[in-house]
């Protein structure tokens, strides 16, 4: 099918909010195609635990695509246990070079707990500032929307929240039925 055709899939928002030693990474669950939703509870907040040691990672972009580069991330963590930074540059630099990888659409963030991470296939390991990290349709609104509210007195899960539902109402892409994962540093 052309691709002036094919309307594309949409959707997705992804945030990942570190405060008071714990990080939590919240995502919606819209998938769209074009003007239609395809689904409205997808999981794209997932626990991963390589070697035993407990990972969160959310993903936008190609499901498909998304669950190649977890288990890649998966298999770089299983080589280097603890070693998150370590992993994460890894898959970034085999994700650029790799021919089938390039052409993978998604993006994630991770965290082990302590630190939080942005991997893209432009090659990027990115560790956000202001401990606010988002992607997707809708990552703008609740990346603006939580660093809004992370001097204020709420916790990383309430912020996470509060930015979703800010997020949903915002973006046609984003709805409010969120899959939360929370992580301990």
């Amino acid at each position: 099918m052309a691709s002036e055709q094919f309307p594309g899939w949409h959707g997705t928002t992804i945030i990942g909010v570190r405060k008071g030693g714990e990080v939590v990474i919240a995502g919606d669950g819209q998938v769209s195609l074009g003007q239609t939703v395809i689904k409205g509870t997808a999981r794209k907040v997932r626990r991963l635990s390589p070697g035993g040691i407990d990972v969160v990672a959310g993903f936008a972009g190609s499901t498909a695509d998304a669950f190649t580069l977890l288990e890649r991330l998966e298999t770089k963590l299983e080589a280097t246990p603890g070693q998150l930074q370590r992993a994460c540059v890894d898959l970034a630099k085999d994700w650029r070079t790799d021919k089938y990888l390039q052409k993978l659409e998604a993006m994630l963030i991770v965290t082990d707990g302590r630190d939080l991470y942005v991997i893209t296939g432009a090659g990027d390991v990115l560790e956000p500032e202001h401990d606010v990290a988002a992607i997707g349709s809708g990552g703008n609104y609740a990346l603006a929307a939580a660093r809004g509210m992370i001097d204020t007195d709420r916790d990383a899960e309430a912020i996470a929240r509060a930015a979703m539902a800010i997020a949903a109402d915002i973006c046609v892409y984003t709805n409010g039925k969120l899959t939360v994962e929370k992580i301990k540093g």
